[in-house]
């Protein structure tokens, strides 16, 4: 299993001043710590650096599920997370999480969303890639509902 966060190519765009889902300019501010994820590093956003505050929808096409909503990202360029095995940063900030399977057309697979302790996050995880009908897992918080990475066999 593997962890994704945002597409470098997707959070250049946002960083060099790009539009998001909305068509508005991403918001700047100051990261005051633990409290905000950058979705293309999975780590927190340094406290004191700046920091965008943007919609985003993680989904390739406009269709019924697919969600948009606020996320945060490094104000200045950063690294990619890449593919990672294991739990990366962001998630193990929070004691609990949403996780929501999907479809090959990003289609949410009922009965596969719940909100599971931390702890399990990984074998829940796991559970729902093991159906066949399950294309990728998208993680969120389970407080705000905001993306927080994507989860594939590969």
């Amino acid at each position: 299993m593997i962890f994704r966060g945002l597409e470098s190519e997707v959070a250049r765009g946002y960083q060099a001043g790009g539009v998001d889902a909305y068509g508005n300019l991403p918001e700047r501010s100051v990261s005051d710590g633990p409290g905000n994820p950058c979705r293309h590093c999975l780590r927190t956003v340094p406290e004191g650096e700046e920091m965008l505050i943007l919609a985003h929808r993680p989904f390739g096409t406009l269709q019924p599920y697919a969600e948009t909503g606020p996320i945060f990202l490094c104000g200045g360029h950063c690294d990619g997370a890449g593919d990672q095995e294991g739990l990366p940063e962001v998630l193990t900030l929070s004691p609990q999480f949403l996780i929501k399977a999907y479809s090959a057309d990003e289609r949410i697979i009922y009965g596969t969303g719940e909100v599971v302790a931390q702890a399990v996050l990984i074998e829940e995880v796991a559970q729902r890639l093991a159906r066949a009908d399950v294309a990728f897992v998208d993680v969120r918080s389970a407080r705000n509902n905001c993306w927080l990475a994507r989860a594939t066999r590969d």
